[in-house]
């Protein structure tokens, strides 16, 4: 899993390859609890999708954006254009799905 800066971020989303964001803080109680499902998927889709976080309070450019307004919030990319977007806490199957629909 990457932990993105604007510089990776922007480079990664340039490759356009499928890539799923992370957007979240350490404050955030739902982000934590987030967590190990991405890092899950990071592990399963290894090799086949670019999985990563943006840490909102490091990265607020980022935030800003992609209009963030709630965390977590969880964007597909591909190609270097938004495909989806999940906000909240969601079963691992609804990242899933988005993923294997644009494999």
């Amino acid at each position: 899993m990457i932990h993105f800066n604007q510089e990776t971020f922007d480079k990664a989303l340039e490759e356009g390859e499928l890539m799923m964001v992370d957007f979240w803080a350490e404050w955030c109680g739902p982000c934590q609890m987030l967590g190990p499902v991405i890092e899950s998927l990071a592990d399963q889709y290894e090799g086949k999708a670019i999985i990563g976080k943006v840490n909102t309070d490091e990265e607020p450019e980022l935030a800003m954006r992609y209009t963030v307004m709630n965390i977590p919030t969880v964007i597909f990319f591909k190609d270097g254009k938004e495909l989806d977007r999940k906000v909240g806490v969601m079963p691992p199957d609804a990242f899933i799905q988005a993923l294997d629909a644009n494999l």
